[in-house]
């Protein structure tokens, strides 16, 4: 099913639609492929979320005597970052 809908665009969205109508690219299928990507964008977000969450459960599940220490495991990369700061 298709419906027809208005949209607003900034002018610099404007111009560069305008552009790829000129290069034969209908803007309707160009605003299609934009919120395409916008929808596989939020799924891969949701499914990275879902994951993490779940590790983070995972992790606070185990005894603390199989907890890491902050420095041992993050001290090398801050150390990095603070010298290129």
């Amino acid at each position: 099913m298709t419906i027809k809908t208005t949209l607003s665009f900034t002018d610099r969205h404007h111009r560069f639609l305008k552009e790829k109508v000129g290069e034969g690219v209908y803007a309707s299928a160009a605003v299609a492929a934009a919120v395409e990507r916008m929808i596989k964008d939020d799924e891969a977000r949701k499914v990275a979320l879902d994951a993490m969450a779940d590790e983070i459960r995972r992790r606070s599940e185990s005894p603390r005597d199989a907890y890491v220490e902050h420095d041992a495991t993050f001290g090398p990369a801050l150390r990095r970052l603070d010298r290129k700061a």
